[in-house]
């Protein structure tokens, strides 16, 4: 005579509850993002004229407080740069791509 095995039920609750974020924390996280945004794509209009002959099509990662910035020809090279300037999270940067519109990719 054969046993059958009783398979262990999976769990199917969370064990702690979903954290909530109020709607006006969400509002004042997207207005970050929206500002720092526009001050980066002003930077990137600016320095975009001497950059864009010689670095065509290359990645810039532009920090709009310091108005510093990272310049590479591959993704994966300025995400690099990224890392070992400013850390793993710490980095609060704006990327854009040196071409006519800015643009990284398209839909």
């Amino acid at each position: 005579m054969t046993q059958l095995s009783q398979k262990r039920q999976a769990l199917r609750a969370r064990i702690s509850p979903k954290p909530i974020v109020p709607p006006e924390e969400l509002a004042r996280r997207e207005a970050e993002r929206t500002q720092r945004r526009l001050r980066g794509r002003k930077i990137f209009e600016r320095i975009r004229p001497e950059l864009i002959g010689e670095h065509y099509n290359w990645f810039i990662a532009i920090e709009p407080d310091s108005e510093a910035y990272l310049i590479d020809p591959k993704l994966l090279g300025i995400i690099q740069k990224i890392k070992e300037q400013y850390g793993e999270n710490s980095a609060k940067l704006t990327m854009f791509r040196l071409n006519e519109t800015g643009t990284c990719g398209s839909i």
